[in-house]
């Protein structure tokens, strides 16, 4: 064992983290409405800082304990503070951490921190493509334990626009980026991504790396309402007494957690079924197939083959170059394969599973969606040459988001190749 593994051991065992807050504040008022809590390790050590940790954990297999870590330490010193539970506390997590179990010395600090502050979850943007299941399941755990759910660092990349409708964030965080440099068209199309999911849903906007009052006139005009930054203060300890609260707690959206019905049952509840061909429907199926790749708006395509044989070379290539723009592509079917082409993730469907009956294409992208659903028609019913399957088909984004969320949460996040 080298000296670098054995004081990271060391800091995870020993649970040698600390941490520091800095404000969010309202940015109307400048009234701090909560704070950012950030994991430092040991001064002196190599991992003083929390990328480095994080970095060597995922190498060394110990990432979920130390996010454990972390997250007890920011409420531990929230706890010891008396922070009120009107002050919301934001908190980063690894979507991988939060289906992992908790280490039992850590449980009672998580579970009273649960139950006395007022906790909002951050995840990482970076992780909501390359582990999607993860993260709605994270999503889902969150939300259980009656936590709020933001999407960290929005900007940075651009798989966050589209995955973000799916994850149905309560906060939107801003890159510093987007605040502190030239507004371009690439700006404009996440400042327009980000208004949309606003409208959509309610979700509050926070603008991070605020540090002069030109930033805090350049958040205001890109939609947020909360901040943080050196004008605002930097990253401290918290303080032990606290003045009144001028402000309400930050609402939550609180929505419903994702059905599982299958992505048919869920259209064809709002829309009517039609017939068609075969023909038909493989045109469908491709002209939204390619819409995942449009350049200057990559999205997500995710889809149910039925079997795994569907899924031929020709298909095989054209989801493969479709993979090489989208955010995501997945397939599913009976017996897929975990890569059935390359950048392509696979999942075996449980041949019992009512999705492995169904042919599935969703679109998710920041400004479209579309979601063709179809199964066979009976065998008395249906004529080949005429008819052989009954569909269904939507642009409704809700409608489209619903019928995503039924899929994605089938995905087997354990065997996905690293992108």
């Amino acid at each position: 064992m080298d000296d670098v593994q054995a004081e990271f051991d060391r800091l995870v065992d020993r649970r040698q983290v600390s941490v520091i807050f800095q404000p969010v504040v309202d940015l109307a008022s400048s009234h701090v409405i909560g704070f950012e809590a950030l994991a430092r390790g040991p001064d002196d050590s190599p991992f003083a800082m929390p990328t480095a940790m994080f970095e060597y954990a995922y190498r060394a297999r110990r990432a979920s304990e130390l996010d454990w870590i972390c997250r007890a330490a920011a409420f531990r010193a929230a706890l010891n503070a008396a922070l009120p539970p009107d002050f919301t506390l934001f908190v980063n997590a690894e979507p991988a951490a939060l289906r992992a179990e908790c280490p039992p010395d850590l449980l009672e600090t998580i579970r009273t921190g649960i139950s006395e502050l007022n906790i909002v979850i951050e995840l990482t943007e970076r992780y909501l493509a390359d582990d999607p299941a993860a993260v709605l399941d994270a999503v889902a755990s969150a939300r259980a334990e009656g936590l709020g759910v933001a999407i960290d660092d929005v900007g940075a990349e651009p798989a966050s626009l589209a995955m973000m409708p799916l994850v149905h964030p309560d906060i939107i965080k801003l890159d510093l980026s987007l605040i502190q440099g030239s507004p371009d068209i690439a700006v404009a199309r996440t400042i327009n991504g980000v208004l949309a999911e606003v409208e959509r849903t309610g979700a509050i906007v926070l603008a991070e790396g605020v540090e002069t009052p030109e930033h805090t006139d350049m958040a205001l005009a890109m939609g947020a309402t909360l901040g943080q930054g050196w004008r605002y203060g930097r990253p401290r300890p918290l303080a032990d007494h606290w003045p009144r609260k001028r402000s309400p707690a930050l609402p939550l959206l609180r929505p419903e957690p994702t059905s599982r019905a299958t992505p048919y049952q869920v259209v064809t509840e709002e829309r009517p079924a039609r017939n068609a061909t075969k023909q038909l429907l493989m045109s469908l199926s491709r002209h939204l197939e390619y819409r995942a790749a449009d350049p200057s708006e990559p999205g997500v395509l995710v889809a149910c083959f039925q079997e795994a044989q569907h899924f031929d070379r020709p298909t095989q290539r054209r989801y493969a170059i479709v993979a090489e723009s989208a955010v995501m592509v997945a397939a599913l079917g009976r017996d897929m394969p975990t890569e059935p082409a390359p950048r392509v993730r696979g999942t075996p469907l449980d041949p019992e599973d009512p999705l492995a009956d169904e042919w599935v294409v969703i679109v998710v992208a920041a400004h479209f969606g579309a979601a063709l659903v179809a199964r066979h028609l009976p065998p008395d019913i249906a004529e080949p040459q005429v008819a052989a399957y009954e569909f269904a088909i939507t642009y409704d984004r809700g409608l489209v988001i619903a019928a995503a969320q039924a899929l994605m949460q089938r995905i087997d996040s354990q065997h996905m190749p690293r992108l």
